[in-house]
């Protein structure tokens, strides 16, 4: 059986995971603001856990497109407190969203045990040393350029191959720093440098991802090619979340990064017992 190792368990994947995003930021482009209060995102946390979440994913900075950079000082004090607190009473294991080492560091001191990097460990060397280092379980994402720019660099010649190329350039860095391949999984980044053709395809073609022979996450909660596709506001795509959800289970992806976890708990196990039957 198929598992992903983190710093303190062994998760099967057996079933799709869930995995619940929490956005202790003021700029997030759907919930920003809600859960900056930390007894409001422990609250919140503890809630998408009751609701089926296999996963806690926490995160101080914006990485919307547009997004500015937020020092790593800053985008610590905002995640440790809510870890903190979260650590001791969640049963489910806490993902840190972040590049920045320093800000990873801290975060796995306070209870968490997942490195999510949306740069695959491109835009912070000492990263991939520390992932090795502290056993994290790691998410390695595909992107081009920061959060402020790459929607400016949405064309590609091959997108699924120059996607590929990239995801395994991220991995053999993370691997040659000393992280096992038991405890990567990869991401290919969907919203992050792609437009909204390019987000399709992606998605149409998501099998081909598993060529690689690790674990896929999948994140397409809310995102703004489903409101260009749907012609709907940021708080009307939960229908067609879910439809990119069932999609993406039934085309290889092990986990789902969400914001509705009830209804997308329920999207990712009906599309799994369909393709298991």
């Amino acid at each position: 059986m198929k598992t992903w190792k983190t710093a303190r368990r062994d998760l099967l994947l057996d079933r799709p995971l869930i995995m619940g995003i929490l956005n202790a930021t003021p700029d997030s482009f759907s919930d920003g603001g809600s859960f900056i209060d930390p007894h409001k995102a422990v609250e919140h946390a503890l809630e998408m856990e009751a609701e089926g979440a296999d996963i806690i994913d926490i995160g101080g900075e914006s990485t919307r497109p547009g997004a500015p950079a937020v020092p790593a000082a800053e985008e610590l004090r905002r995640v440790a407190p809510i870890i903190e607190h979260l650590a001791g009473r969640l049963s489910r294991p806490i993902s840190v969203d972040t590049w920045k080492s320093e800000v990873a560091r801290g975060a796995l001191a306070a209870g968490a045990e997942i490195i999510n990097d949306i740069s695959g460990f491109g835009f912070d060397p000492a990263m991939a040393p520390l992932a090795a280092e502290s056993g994290a379980g790691v998410v390695l994402q595909h992107t081009r350029g920061t959060p402020d720019r790459m929607q400016t660099c949405t064309d590609y010649e091959d997108l699924l191959g120059e996607v590929i190329a990239g995801l395994r350039s991220s991995v053999d860095s993370a691997v040659t720093a000393g992280v096992e391949r038991e405890r990567i999984v990869i991401d290919p980044g969907i919203g992050f440098a792609k437009d909204t053709a390019g987000n399709l395809e992606l998605l149409r073609r998501l099998r081909e991802l598993t060529s690689l022979g690790l674990p896929l996450l999948v994140g397409t909660s809310r995102k703004t090619f489903i409101g260009k596709t749907l012609g709907r506001e940021t708080g009307e795509r939960m229908v067609g979340t879910a439809a990119t959800v069932a999609l993406a289970v039934a085309n290889g992806a092990s986990i789902v990064r969400v914001h509705d976890v009830r209804e997308m708990r329920d999207a990712a196990d009906m599309a799994h017992a369909i393709i298991t039957s």
